[in-house]
């Protein structure tokens, strides 16, 4: 049976998503038409997937699915935005349907819970990649940013950092990670309540996607300022801790947690926040006059990381 594209539009992503009543026109006219609320500012980001690069091409289609759509969900939650809308450009090589099955069933999943609705997008034939872009709304003038970073600042991260790279590592050298650790490679859950809980609160906030080091040396540039990080209060696996090499949760990546600063009278909310959330929540430096990164190891030395984080362009 011949499949066109509006064939698997109609069938695979008609209907995935929220139901929401600022959805004006969806999915298959020339446009989505969307009504923002009034005193809202529109927080937009796009992210691209391409098979070989950010994902093993036999990688199970649901997961990445779900992948696919919380890589960009964690970018609202940077902002401390609530999900609104997004668009799926999806390339297929060839037609299969139990792939278009379960890759529909992990992103309709995820976009359920996280209320969004996906409005309209593009399928075409070409070298398996995903395109999505995400719109989340937020209180007018109220959106974290990575510039807004104070000298004395904590520096704060959600969660635990280097599984998801360390997930990979296994991979790649032939090994099956255990189930709970392949999960934060390939199912990785956006910090959307945090992000959002963190408006007046945090200073500044990134999602960790390229590399603790990486990431945060974006706040530093953006605010102007520098950062020390204490390795031992870095929240990580037990291995990774007794291994002494800090390589995978510093610049490992694809952990999209949430890495923010907080001013150092607000330390005492913390571990009310986590338990509220069921997240933890460590402070693990602070921000400084300068610039750069410095990594501080239990006995004052300072430790010198090979590499920064994950880059595209980087030889």
């Amino acid at each position: 049976m011949f499949d066109s594209e509006f064939d698997l539009i109609a069938r695979y992503f008609s209907h995935l998503g929220a139901s929401r009543s600022d959805v004006l026109l969806g999915v298959g006219d020339d446009c989505a038409l969307l009504r923002p609320p009034p005193g809202m500012d529109l927080a937009l980001s796009t992210d691209t997937l391409v098979a070989g690069c950010h994902f093993f091409a036999d990688v199970d289609p649901e997961a990445l699915g779900h992948k696919c759509l919380a890589v960009n969900l964690s970018d609202l939650a940077a902002m401390g935005a609530t999900p609104a809308w997004a668009s799926l450009a999806l390339s297929l090589p060839a037609v299969d349907h139990a792939w278009l099955q379960g890759f529909a069933a992990g992103f309709g999943r995820l976009a359920e819970q996280a209320g969004i609705a996906l409005v309209g997008g593009d399928t075409t034939r070409g070298p398996l990649s995903i395109s999505i872009q995400v719109q989340g709304l937020l209180p007018a003038g109220q959106g974290l940013r990575r510039s807004g970073a104070q000298a004395e600042d904590l520096i704060c991260v959600s969660g635990r950092l280097g599984d998801a790279a360390l997930a990979l590592h296994q991979l790649q050298q032939g090994l099956e990670p255990e189930p709970a650790l392949r999960a934060r490679l390939e199912r990785p859950s956006p910090r959307l309540q945090l992000g959002q809980r963190l408006l007046g609160l945090a200073h500044a906030c990134i999602d960790i996607s390229d590399g603790l080091l990486a990431d945060l040396g974006h706040i530093c540039r953006a605010s102007g300022l520098a950062a020390e990080l204490q390795l031992e209060a870095l929240p990580c696996a037990p291995e990774l801790l007794a291994s002494g090499d800090w390589s995978l949760p510093l610049s490992g990546g694809d952990d999209y947690e949430l890495c923010f600063t907080l001013p150092a009278e607000q330390a005492a909310q913390l571990p009310q926040l986590a338990a509220e959330l069921g997240l933890p929540l460590s402070p693990i430096g602070r921000i400084l006059a300068g610039e750069g990164v410095a990594c501080r190891l239990a006995d004052g030395r300072l430790y010198q990381p090979k590499q920064r984080g994950f880059d595209h362009f980087h030889d």
